[in-house]
């Protein structure tokens, strides 16, 4: 696979990039190797976060009063996002707050068929021209030389995740920025099973994958995936920032579990592909 951002950006340029992601803590369980690494590369690397996720499960008893009262939630959620941004190294945008102390301009709205999305701060709700024009005035103020987000289906298809494609795709054509999307290559899909299966301890509750495609969307034929950043090196430091969302995530050994139990790999690797700026489809590079 290419690194990055190969063709994109001049070899040995400073490069310049915005990640653009809907909740806290989305950006370092996504993009977290991809982040932390070109930190170390003495990049300049930008998160926007669209929502405070005020729709959010908690996971600690000792928080479980959070859920469900979402200022509350959010207001906590934003401080954990501020800890590990500063963990990864980043500088954060928080989508129409124009102070760091500001509130968005736009809420969760949860779920698929969450009563959330009747708000009408709801982020997947509002006219995609609307959501388009707050991602591109911090576009403008970035001026990056490459957008990274979610594929077209939002990695697992929450609406929020699809609103964010959909926003930061039409931003980044209407300013002839490309977009590199999340994705995940079926092999790697597969070792990450069978690692987990020998590595995650049994008895505890937690929820193995037991098909390539159990958890997300945007698992891809390897070829699909023509970009990705490899360094296990940096996997401390998402370990950090992962710490810092005590709310959303549980942190083992290698691994970590959402909510729901379910348990993802920490294996230092991200694959990504350049999409196309009409259609948000993976265009094929080739793969040298």
């Amino acid at each position: 696979m290419r690194g990055l951002l190969d063709g994109l950006v001049s070899a040995g340029t400073p490069a310049r990039l915005l990640f653009v992601h809907a909740h806290p803590d989305d950006e370092t369980l996504t993009t977290g190797v991809a982040l932390a690494h070109h930190v170390a590369r003495g990049d300049d690397v930008h998160v926007l976060t669209c929502t405070l996720g005020e729709e959010g499960e908690v996971i600690p008893p000792a928080l479980a009063h959070l859920e469900g009262d979402g200022p509350a939630l959010a207001a906590h959620r934003r401080g954990e996002l501020a800890a590990a941004v500063a963990a990864l190294g980043v500088t954060h945008h928080l989508l129409g707050a124009a102070g760091p102390h500001d509130a968005p301009a736009f809420r969760d709205s949860g779920m698929a068929g969450s009563a959330a999305a009747a708000d009408p701060r709801a982020f997947a709700g509002v006219p995609l021209a609307v959501a388009a024009e707050a991602v591109g005035a911090v576009l403008d103020a970035v001026d990056p030389h490459v957008v990274v987000t979610y594929d077209a289906g939002g990695g697992y298809g929450h609406p929020d995740h699809v609103r964010t494609h959909e926003a930061t795709r039409l931003a980044a054509a209407s300013r002839g920025v490309p977009v590199l999307g999340v994705l995940v290559p079926l092999s790697w899909a597969t070792q990450d099973r069978e690692w987990l299966a020998r590595s995650v301890p049994e008895g505890e509750g937690w929820v193995l994958p037991t098909a390539e495609h159990a958890y997300a969307a945007n698992v891809v034929p390897d070829e699909v995936a023509t970009r990705a950043v490899v360094d296990p090196s940096v996997v401390p430091v998402q370990e950090g920032a992962l710490r810092a969302h005590a709310t959303q995530v549980v942190l083992g050994a290698g691994w970590y579990a959402l909510s729901n139990h379910h348990v993802f790999r920490l294996a230092g690797r991200e694959a990504y592909a350049l999409l196309d700026p009409d259609t948000g489809r993976p265009l094929p590079e080739g793969r040298p």
